[in-house]
């Protein structure tokens, strides 16, 4: 199985210490699945201030990362570990979003290069010839990249083969294939069913009794329901009614016999 390095560029390099010792990426990078390093842009600064950063041309508020530095990072990453099939991230908010798809994409890289864009922004040509693409993990505004380059670390991780306990069960999440009659891939964007665990009653709350039942069928049944349901409550924008399967409408239409 191959080895996935990530290469983290940031003028926090402090920040990663937590998230990289706990949980799925700490037992990854235990496994040999994956490798961290943590990459100090100050450290490819040439003044005596290690300045990163340098007021915008046209004027306007805030400071904006400076491209030197960037490149410079990025070189001596590139210069230490050549290699193919590797990709640099650019995190800024004007990238194109991350979903379940972008990461089984990402996960199939062996070098992925993260750079943590910071105050008013990044000089666009970073963007436009140093990076090989920009990624937003949302429709909101962080002051920095390095929480996003955790969320790419995690969602990226728990896809490459081998890191999982049980592999299977990342095809089970939300945004992928839920329904077990439906031949897609990852970048259907289902939501996941709901769960429970004991008690099997808690406060007057009881479990389904479907779940107990023992037939695998009807679980299954009630699972694929379920999902559809939860899915067009909560993110009516990830699936139209009109392009379900004749199946699934029947499921969601269908007087509910649980």
């Amino acid at each position: 199985m191959s080895l996935l390095h990530f290469d983290i560029v940031t003028i926090f390099p402090g920040f990663f210490a937590g998230p990289l010792d706990f949980g799925m990426v700490k037992q990854a990078q235990k496994k040999g699945r994956i490798t961290v390093s943590i990459h100090d842009l100050r450290a490819f600064a040439t003044d005596r201030h290690k300045s990163v950063d340098d007021r915008p041309f046209g004027g306007g508020e805030g400071m904006v990362l400076k491209p030197e530095p960037l490149f410079r990072a990025v070189e001596h990453i590139y210069a230490a570990r050549p290699g193919s099939n590797r990709r640099v991230i650019l995190l800024s908010p004007q990238g194109r979003k991350l979903g379940q798809s972008v990461a089984l994409e990402l996960s199939r890289c062996l070098q992925l290069t993260l750079i943590c864009g910071r105050y008013e922004g990044v000089d666009e040509r970073v963007a436009e010839y140093l990076a090989t693409d920009e990624v937003s993990i949302g429709d909101y505004i962080l002051t920095g990249g390095e929480l996003a380059a955790c969320v790419i670390l995690d969602a990226v991780t728990r896809l490459i083969p081998g890191v999982l306990h049980n592999e299977s069960s990342a095809q089970k999440d939300s945004f992928g294939p839920a329904l077990g009659s439906r031949s897609t891939h990852l970048e259907t964007p289902l939501l996941d069913c709901p769960h429970y665990t004991r008690p099997e009653v808690f406060r007057e709350m009881r479990v389904p009794e479907v779940l107990l039942s023992g037939d695998h069928s009807r679980i299954q049944t009630w699972r694929n329901r379920k999902a559809l349901e939860k899915t067009l409550k909560n993110r009516p924008d990830l699936l139209k009614y009109q392009s379900l399967s004749e199946s699934e409408r029947a499921l969601l239409e269908v007087e509910s016999e649980f």
